[in-house]
């Protein structure tokens, strides 16, 4: 053990000796560098680690714009959707059977009352007539005949020459006679208008569908589908437009009506157009609600001079309900849906946004009616609210609110909303 120790302590020796020597060779330069390496890495690590790091730039405010409320009047309605229907509509069915020789209109054409449609085979209904015709002669002279025996008997009673019993005979046969005369002139009139309906002419006038039988085919007369169906015609000028309403606007135009206020107008725009061209009014309401839905039928009259509107399109309908009133309007994209209710944003006077709750109504001109939850002295975000979380700060740009027009908004839905309104003209 005693030699372990001085070995060691001769090799560190050695070493220490070694790296005098290694240093002594170093310029001073060199030495410094030494000195100086060791402690900008130490400076470098310090900063690494520790706790004063410097914090980046905060990003700027997002910008918004805010405007004030859009206060107008509005006059609003109640929206239905229904179709339109032919004010008398009729199938054209024949009277007598027999054989079509003609049709007389081109199909799809507008046609007057009176207008010969179809002509059926007259020859036998003009034979039956003449024989009917025929049979009264007979009935007359019968008739005349007995007037002649009855009033020689009654001159041969005042001398007692005949009974009284053959008088009386000769009466009654005169009775029968008149009688028969009148079955067989009744039968003359019956087989004249067999005659007259061989000329199928137009009931009502209005626009006629195509014919469903063609010259030469048989047809048979008879009630209702037992008849031949040869065309149909609907009365197109005017034309009613059917809906159905809830029962709370029932009610509601009901109560308005009690009140003495005048029949409401109807507005109807079709499907390919964006304003409300078609007007008209009020003319029926069925006589009950339908237990199932709790709906009432109701019809609207229009008048269509030129036949454009057909039954059976569609229509959007408009019911002025509410009169009158004014409101404040906000963008549409304004609005914004927070689980179950409305909020539009509003600007805070710290310069923060704010949520605020609404009730909205319908759609104007691109602009929706708010009923409450707002006032004109707010200041509502109408544009960058997606990028405005509440409470956070934001750059305020002035804006303006300004009605859409008709002919810029967008195209019509197909299905309905709820409710209505226009802005009116004080």
């Amino acid at each position: 053990m005693n030699m372990v120790g001085p070995i060691h302590s001769e090799a560190g020796d050695v070493a220490s000796s070694g790296r005098r020597n290694w240093l002594a060779r170093l310029s001073k330069g060199q030495r410094g560098a030494l000195i100086v390496l060791p402690l900008a890495l130490l400076a470098g690590l310090a900063s690494y680690g520790g706790h004063d790091t410097p914090a980046l730039a905060a990003p700027p405010p997002p910008t918004v714009t805010v405007a004030a409320p859009l206060v107008g009047d509005v006059e609003e309605w109640d929206d239905y959707i229904g179709r339109f229907e032919a004010s008398r509509s009729v199938e054209v069915r024949p009277r007598v059977s027999g054989a079509i020789v003609g049709v007389h209109f081109a199909d799809g054409a507008v046609v007057r009352p009176g207008q010969l449609l179809f002509t059926i085979d007259p020859r036998p209904f003009a034979a039956a007539l003449a024989e009917a015709r025929a049979a009264v002669q007979g009935a007359r002279s019968d008739l005349a005949l007995a007037q002649a025996d009855l009033g020689r008997a009654t001159r041969l009673l005042d001398v007692d020459a005949v009974s009284r019993s053959d008088v009386d005979r000769l009466r009654a046969k005169v009775q029968a006679t008149r009688a028969a005369l009148a079955a067989a002139e009744a039968r003359a009139r019956a087989r004249s208008l067999d005659l007259e309906f061989t000329r199928v002419r137009a009931p009502i006038g209005g626009r006629i569908s195509d014919r469903r039988v063609d010259p030469g085919n048989l047809v048979a007369a008879g009630e209702g589908s037992a008849g031949s169906l040869l065309t149909t015609i609907n009365a197109l000028d005017p034309i009613h437009f059917g809906f159905d309403a809830s029962e709370a606007l029932f009610l509601k135009a009901r109560r308005a009506r009690t009140q003495g206020a005048a029949p409401a107008p109807v507005e109807i725009r079709l499907q390919d157009e964006t304003d409300y061209r078609w007007r008209g009014r009020l003319d029926f309401a069925d006589n009950g609600l339908d237990p199932r839905s709790g709906t009432i039928r109701l019809r609207a009259v229009l008048r269509n001079p030129g036949q454009f509107l057909t039954p059976g399109m569609f229509g959007n309908m408009r019911l002025a309900s509410g009169g009158r009133t004014s409101a404040l309007l906000v963008p549409d994209s304004a609005v914004q849906t927070d689980q179950a209710r409305k909020i539009v944003m509003v600007l805070a006077p710290d310069g923060t946004v704010a949520p605020k709750p609404v009730t909205v109504g319908p759609l104007v001109d691109g602009l929706r009616v708010v009923r409450s939850g707002l006032t004109p002295r707010d200041r509502v975000v109408i544009d960058g609210a997606q990028g405005a979380m509440p409470g956070l700060r934001v750059r305020a740009r002035a804006g303006r609110i300004e009605p859409v027009p008709t002919a810029a908004a967008a195209a019509p839905v197909a299905t309905p909303l709820n409710g209505g309104a226009t802005l009116s003209a004080r």
